[in-house]
């Protein structure tokens, strides 16, 4: 992984994950998946340090913490870039050129899936389907949409996302 940030460097907002455990989510082990969504949401991972502070604060084990978070993909136990690239590499935009998207993708930002660039700006991540064939090759920066893309578009749309 390119990520320059590491558990050590973090800085936890304790006042921030008791909000969010506490006021949030009222300590209800029952809304485990909704509150790792907000921790996720506030430093766009899941920091280990958060974990277990939060298996104290509700009462679960850790290994049942990192159960839950490993087994779903939206969560990410490593740092993830400001900006999340998912590129579709499915049927439909595998044979419209998705490929060579990819490609160029790797080759401008200097990582490959599920890595992130030095500057944490992107993780660029590989998907099956995003669910707009027709628009294919396509490519979600967050929760934007680009589509019909050409190679020569790519450097142009990574730049709106400084």
């Amino acid at each position: 992984m390119n990520s320059s940030v590491s558990e050590a460097s973090l800085e936890l907002d304790y006042r921030e994950l008791d909000r969010i455990i506490e006021e949030d989510y009222q300590n209800d082990k029952e809304n485990l998946i909704m509150i790792l969504q907000a921790i996720q949401k506030t430093y766009n991972y899941l920091p280990k340090p958060a974990l277990s502070y939060l298996a104290v604060k509700i009462g679960v084990p850790v290994s049942q913490i990192y159960g839950v978070a490993t087994f779903y993909s939206t969560f990410s136990l490593e740092p993830r870039g400001r900006n999340i690239i998912s590129i579709c590499l499915g049927t439909a935009c595998h044979v419209r050129g998705g490929d060579r998207i990819h490609e160029t993708l790797v080759d401008q930002l200097q990582v490959h899936d599920g890595q992130t660039t030095s500057d944490n700006r992107f993780t660029l991540e590989s998907v099956r389907c995003i669910g707009c064939c027709s628009l294919g090759p396509v490519i979600k920066v967050n929760e934007d949409m680009h589509g019909r893309l050409k190679q020569d578009e790519i450097q142009s749309i990574l730049s709106r996302y400084e």
